[in-house]
């Protein structure tokens, strides 16, 4: 864990390294500062010797100015370096999910992956720059103070040696408690985060069935729990305060009741004892702050650990040794191939699945709910892995492409449509960054959606907003079309993506395809079977495997679930679910 941590410190090395040594030095000359105040009473102000006074006055506003010196730039390096690290960290894990399969992102959900971003990479930040300044600063001045007060009076440096293990040991007790609190506060902010996301993406939803009640009561429980957990860390922490307090009251009065013996019994010097007042206070507040730093790194112990979990895992796609660069057409064979999502899965998803289907092909691709459908095409642009068998496509081994040449030739138009935040033609440009606006244009013709852009206030330059709010789901799933159309790709997969469309609008699609992209293979998901009677081919699937690979005809004469979906169709009612 330390060695992926520290690999995000890169640049700011130097800035790691300086931030300590300018602390311990702001640390040194706070220890000269009450040798000097001492002197200036023992053989100054006792003596009457006025010239020593000001020397030794000099002395400690130079020391006083070095010591504010040296804290000024361990605080500047020393944010410089935790801001820095945190930046990389963020960088480090946002780069490592592009590189996710869909295996991966499914181990983490979207409001942990949120959290690991915001709130866990500030906790590090956070105990990053404490330990860079704290963590050198405290234990710096405990020995520096610890070792003065020997010189000074060993019998009275006894009294804070005791102190500091009775302490020491009151306080570990406290952070081990509070640490096991801490340790469970991190999770719940993935349920508190995902409570909000959820309500703020389907708020429409929330709107149209008034739940906002609900939604409250759901937030509400998930904040609890973060309050009720902090609390339980905090009223244990809390107790730091009046131990370090009693402590430090127990060392001075027991040190002025000593030292004034002393004094007394001329064996110790009135400006020696207010030296070792001075260092039991340097003495117990460090420790203080030794206290906090180890409350702080507990915290971001749970953190790290999740931040971690992120940057170690390994994309489980990844590009042969010598991919291949170039699909050469839109052919797809699938040979004997399964797929399940996880391996211990005792059923696979797909099983064995034999189809061949040539380039240029429009294939219809109809079933009920949960037969496998997405997950049959999820396979081609190798989104995920099959698991046994192997499929083809241009006549190659889909493990054997660069992963990247071949997403660049099979288009995905997902059955969840997303748009960005940007304008429409930033949107279009997804699909081919270089494409001019007159390709796009073309692009939205054969997708049926030049016709609503061109009647918006902008047209082309009109903006989208997040999650593409302002335009109705059948735009929505027309600019996504043009969009993928853009890649001119050797294969267009369809993933029920002209569900939100009127039957015309849906015709007029099929037409275009088949007129401007004849070389294009295109696997259309469809519930209708109006959406794919006129395809080329069409897969029937039930359970996971193909129930029927055939025309429109050839399935009505021969495959009973497609003709008994079809009579219902025909009839006004039904679909492959019933």
């Amino acid at each position: 864990m330390l060695k992926t941590l520290g690999a995000q410190i890169k640049e700011f090395k130097k800035d790691s390294v300086l931030t300590p040594v300018f602390m311990i030095g702001e640390v040194i000359m706070e220890t000269i500062i009450p040798l000097l105040m001492a002197s200036i009473i023992d053989d100054g102000v006792s003596a009457g010797n006025m010239n020593h006074i000001y020397l030794v006055g000099v002395l400690m506003v130079a020391a006083a100015l070095a010591s504010l010196t040296f804290g000024i730039l361990g605080g500047q390096f020393g944010s410089r370096a935790s801001a820095g690290f945190a930046r990389n960290l963020r960088k480090a894990m946002y780069e490592n999910i592009q590189t996710f399969s869909f295996s991966n992102i499914d181990k983490f959900s979207t409001s942990g992956l949120v959290t690991r971003l915001t709130t866990d990479v500030t906790n590090m930040q956070n105990a990053y720059q404490m330990i860079l300044r704290m963590c050198m600063r405290a234990p710096a001045t405990l020995i520096c103070a610890m070792v003065m007060s020997f010189l000074i009076s060993p019998r009275l440096a006894s009294v804070y040696l005791v102190a500091v293990l009775v302490l020491a040991c009151i306080l570990g007790l406290i952070v081990s408690q509070a640490t096991k609190h801490f340790s469970q506060a991190f999770p719940k902010y993935d349920a508190l985060n995902e409570s909000v996301q959820e309500n703020v993406s389907a708020i429409r939803v929330v709107k149209a069935y008034v739940r906002e009640d609900y939604e409250i009561s759901k937030f509400k429980k998930a904040s609890d729990n973060i309050y009720k957990i902090f609390c339980k860390a905090e009223g244990i922490v809390i107790w730091n305060n009046p131990v370090m307090n009693f402590t430090v009251y127990a060392c001075i009065l027991t040190i002025s009741w000593m030292g004034a013996h002393m004094v007394v019994q001329d064996t110790l010097s009135t400006g020696q004892l207010m030296n070792m007042l001075t260092y039991c206070m340097n003495i117990l507040m460090s420790l203080m702050m030794l206290s906090m730093i180890f409350v702080m790194v507990t915290m971001s112990l749970a953190s790290a650990r999740r931040i971690c979990e992120v940057l170690e895992e390994k994309p489980e796609l990844a590009n042969p040794e010598e991919p291949v660069h170039e699909v050469k057409n839109g052919d797809i064979v699938f040979d004997h191939v399964s797929f399940s999502y996880k391996k211990e899965a005792k059923e696979p998803v797909l099983k064995e699945i034999n189809l061949e289907i040539r380039s240029g092909e429009t294939i219809g691709i109809i079933g009920g709910t949960g037969s496998a459908k997405s997950s049959l095409v999820n396979l081609i642009s190798r989104l995920y892995d099959v698991t046994k068998g192997q499929l083809l496509v241009g006549g190659v081994n889909v493990k054997d492409y660069d992963m990247e040449a071949l997403r660049n030739q099979v288009a995905v138009v997902l059955q969840n449509n997303v748009l960005f935040s940007g304008t429409i033609l930033e949107n279009l440009r997804w699909g081919n960054k270089e494409a001019s606006e007159e390709e796009c244009r073309h692009a939205c013709e054969l997708a049926c959606a030049d016709e609503f852009i061109r009647k918006m206030p902008e047209g082309y330059h009109t903006y989208i907003e997040q999650g593409g709010t302002n335009v109705s789901g059948g735009q929505k799933q027309r600019l996504c079309i043009a969009r993928a159309l853009l890649k001119k790709p050797k294969v267009l997969i369809l993933d029920d993506s002209t569900s939100a469309v009127d039957t015309a609008t849906d015709a007029k699609i099929r037409k275009a395809f088949a007129e401007a992209i004849p070389g294009t293979t295109k696997l259309i998901i469809a519930q209708r079977i109006s959406s794919v009677e006129h395809a080329d081919r069409i897969i029937v699937m039930h359970d996971g495997q193909v129930n029927g690979f055939g025309t429109h005809q050839e399935l009505l004469e021969n495959n009973a679930i497609y003709r008994e979906v079809y009579d219902a169709q025909m009839n006004g009612s039904g679909d492959f679910d019933e």
